[in-house]
C-alpha cells in the first residue's frame, strides 16, 4: 500500500535512551525536522525504550536537552514505547488470530544447534521455521518450561521493493528475510515491530534514518502490509565517518551533542555543519535555520558517507561567533568562566567579547582570552626573556607611573604609550610586546590600548610594576 500524495507530512525521530544523543541521530533529527517544517507538517519525538536493561532516565534527559539546545522543536511527544505495551499486545494478538504471526517454542540451545548445523553445511544461518504453522503441517505440543517468542510470518516468495528518498529503488527478495521475532520471551515487543505500529498509529508519512536500517526495512514493510497499513516513504542517509574512516557511533568515537555545547559551540553553527554532512544547497556553506527550512525538500541528499571534520566545524563556529550578539556571547562566556571558579557579571564581559570574538572559534576560546581580566596571568619564561629585557624595564616603570596619572581610556592609554616610547628612544613593538606579556600573559593581542582600557587601571599598573 503506497502513500497517498495528499497525506499530511509527518516525520519523527525515535532515539533509543541507551546513551547520549550522538551526531548521526542528531543529523537524522535535523533532516526530519527541516523536512516537516519545509512542508508545514508535524515533527514527532518518540523514545524507543523497549531495551529495558539498557535504557536510562539520564539518557532520556540528555536526549531532550540535546534537542532543546539544537532548537529542534517537536509538535508531539515525547512518546514512550513502554507506555504503549497494551497497544502492541493487541496488534500481536490480531496478527496471530489472522495467521500472520505465531508462537515459537525453540529454546536457545535448539537455536544454537540449528545454526551450527547450517554452518556445517555451508548454509546461511536462519530460523528454519519449525514452529511456523502451514496447511497440513502438524506441530508438536508446546513444551513445558519454555517461554515462547512470537514470530512474524514473513512471506516466503516475492520481493520487497521501495523507492528510497535517498538511495532510489531498492529490492530485497523475501527468501533473504527470516521470520522475525516480534515479541521476546519476557513479553516485551521488539524494535522492528514497535516501530511499525508506532509509525502507523502516528500517521508518519516520511521516515529519515541511517542506512544501517536498510536491512530492517523489508521486515517492516511486510508487517505494514500484513496490517493493511499505509507505507511511509523511507529515506536512508549514509553514515558519518570519523577521522579514521570508521563509522561514528555511541560505541565508537562519537561525542554527545551536549559535549559540543560544553566545548563552546553555538547551536546554529552545529545545525549548519550537521546539515551539510550529507546534504547541500549549491555551494552555500553558511546559512540560517530559516534558509535551511526554505531549501530542505528532501532532494540533494548524498548517497555517499560524510566525513566528520572537526576543523571545518570549528571554522563554521568561528563565523557564527563573529556574527553573534555580544550580549549573548557574554552570557555564554560567563558560564564558561564560572566553571573555572570565576564568578563574573556577564554585563562586564560585553565589550570584551566585542573586542576578542573575531579571534575565537568557540566560547571556550573566548573565555581563555577574557580570564586574564579576572585572574592572575603567568607569562611564559620564553616571552619574559625575549621581551622584558633590562633595556626596556625602565620604560615599563615609567609607563606604569604615567598610567597612574591619566584618565583611563583608549585615548589616554595610547598617548601615554607614545610618550614613553619617544622618551626612551624605543620603537613601539619594543614596549608594546612586554606590556602585553606582563599584563595579558601573551604577546599577541588586539590593539594594546583597546585591550588595556578594559582592565581596571590598578591591575595594569600592578602587573607592570612587578616586572
Amino acid at each position: 500500500m503506497s502513500l497517498n500524495p495528499n497525506t499530511p507530512i509527518r516525520t519523527r525521530i525515535a532515539p533509543s535512551p541507551t546513551g547520549f544523543l550522538h551526531l548521526g541521530t542528531a543529523r537524522t533529527a535535523l533532516y526530519s525536522w527541516a523536512f516537516a517544517r519545509h512542508f508545514g507538517g508535524k515533527f514527532v519525538l518518540r523514545i524507543e525504550d523497549t531495551d529495558v536493561a539498557r535504557s536510562t532516565q539520564d539518557s532520556v534527559e540528555q536526549i531532550l536537552a540535546s534537542m532543546q539546545w539544537l532548537g529542534l522543536d517537536y509538535d508531539e511527544g515525547p512518546i514512550y514505547q513502554m507506555q504503549r505495551l497494551e497497544r502492541y499486545s493487541a496488534v500481536v494478538e490480531q496478527l496471530i488470530a489472522e495467521g500472520k504471526a505465531y508462537r515459537c517454542y525453540c529454546s536457545p540451545a535448539e537455536l544454537d544447534e540449528m545454526r551450527e548445523a547450517q554452518r556445517a553445511r555451508g548454509e546461511k544461518t536462519h530460523y528454519d521455521r519449525r514452529w511456523r504453522p502451514e496447511p497440513g503441517k502438524v506441530l508438536p505440543a508446546a513444551p513445558e518450561g519454555v517461554q515462547a517468542v512470537v514470530r512474524f510470518k514473513n512471506p516466503l516468495e516475492g520481493d520487497v521493493t521501495w523507492d528510497d528518498v535517498v538511495k532510489g529503488p531498492i529490492t530485497i527478495n523475501n527468501r533473504e528475510i527470516d521470520d522475525l521475532i516480534i515479541v521476546r520471551p519476557d513479553g516485551v515487543p521488539t524494535y522492528n515491530f514497535c516501530v511499525v505500529v508506532d509509525d502507523w498509529d502516528m500517521a508518519i508519512s516520511h521516515v529519515f534514518r541511517g542506512d544501517e536500517h536498510v536491512n530492517n526495512t523489508p521486515w517492516q514493510i511486510n508487517i505494514f502490509n500484513a496490517l493493511g497499513a499505509p507505507l511511509p516513504r523511507f529515506g536512508h542517509v549514509p553514515v558519518i565517518l570519523g577521522d579514521d574512516g570508521q563509522k561514528l557511533s555511541k560505541r565508537r568515537g562519537a561525542v554527545s551533542v551536549t559535549a559540543y555545547e560544553d566545548a563552546g559551540y553555538l547551536p546554529e553553527a552545529m545545525l549548519n555543519y550537521l546539515s551539510r554532512l550529507g546534504w547541500s544547497h549549491g555551494d552555500d556553506e553558511l546559512f540560517s535555520r530559516e534558509q535551511l527550512v526554505s531549501w530542505f525538500d528532501g532532494t540533494h541528499l548524498s548517497k555517499s558517507p560524510a566525513q566528520w571534520d572537526p576543523a571545518k566545524l570549528e571554522w563554521v563556529n568561528s563565523q557564527y561567533i563573529k556574527q553573534a550578539d555580544d550580549e549573548r556571547l557574554a552570557v555564554l562566556v560567563a558560564a564558561q568562566l564560572l566553571k573555572r571558579g570565576l564568578n563574573v557579571d556577564a554585563e562586564a564581559l560585553v565589550p570584551m567579547c566585542a573586542l576578542f570574538k573575531d579571534r575565537c572559534a568557540t566560547t571556550v576560546a573566548l573565555a581563555d582570552w577574557l580570564s586574564m581580566y579576572f585572574a592572575p596571568v603567568e607569562p611564559s619564561a620564553e616571552d619574559l626573556a625575549a621581551h622584558v629585557t633590562e633595556t626596556v624595564k625602565p620604560a615599563l616603570q615609567a609607563l606604569a607611573a604615567k598610567f597612574a596619572e591619566i584618565d583611563w581610556n583608549k585615548v589616554g592609554i595610547a598617548a601615554a604609550i607614545k610618550e614613553t616610547v619617544a622618551a626612551h628612544g624605543l620603537k613601539m613593538p619594543l614596549l608594546a610586546m612586554p606590556v602585553r606579556a606582563l599584563v595579558c600573559g601573551r604577546v599577541q593581542t588586539p590593539s594594546v590600548d583597546a585591550v588595556l582600557a578594559l582592565f581596571p587601571k590598578e591591575i595594569v599598573i600592578e602587573r607592570l610594576r612587578n616586572s
